[in-house]
């Protein structure tokens, strides 16, 4: 036999709400689109870009690994840099794939310095590359050098 308490229409109407809260809840979390691996990986660069430190690297290499290679269809095209943080040496790769619109790996210079986006809690999370940012430079020095006047004694001031 039932407890008085079991014959309480507001406690039955909590249960049967709660009960259904529970379903909706377990089908959302079931039936849910879950994000890519792509853009997952698009987010990642994303936030490094918006909230991460800038330090200076060097770009090492340039590689495209084919399908076979790789495992993953269309191959891959891969950026490895390397930077210092407090002593440690980073030795990174970046999968550029997604990005070729915005770089042209033709022009990447090994060797050249970079400039590269970490964040500040893992160091080892950094990019070169991103849709709206990119580290790489085209020449080796981060600005432009003056050109040297022509006669050197006409470039200094005259003292009194």
């Amino acid at each position: 036999m039932l407890g008085p308490w079991l014959r309480d229409p507001e406690l039955l109407g909590t249960i049967a709400f709660v009960a259904f809260c529970i379903g909706a809840l377990a089908y959302y979390l079931f039936r849910r689109r879950r994000p890519t691996a792509e853009e997952l990986e698009r987010e990642r660069r994303l936030a490094l870009v918006k909230t991460g430190r800038i330090i200076d690297g060097t770009v090492l290499d340039v590689s495209g690994l084919t399908e076979e290679e790789s495992g993953h269809p269309g191959g891959l095209q891969l950026i490895l840099y390397k930077y210092e943080i407090a002593g440690v040496i980073y030795e990174c790769s970046q999968d550029i794939s997604a990005l070729k619109n915005f770089i042209d790996l033709d022009s990447c210079r090994l060797g050249f310095p970079c400039s590269i986006r970490y964040d500040a809690h893992q160091p080892e999370n950094s990019i070169v590359v991103a849709e709206n940012w990119t580290g790489l430079r085209e020449t080796a020095t981060p600005f432009p050098l003056r050109k040297p006047a022509r006669n050197p004694a006409a470039a200094t001031v005259p003292r009194r």
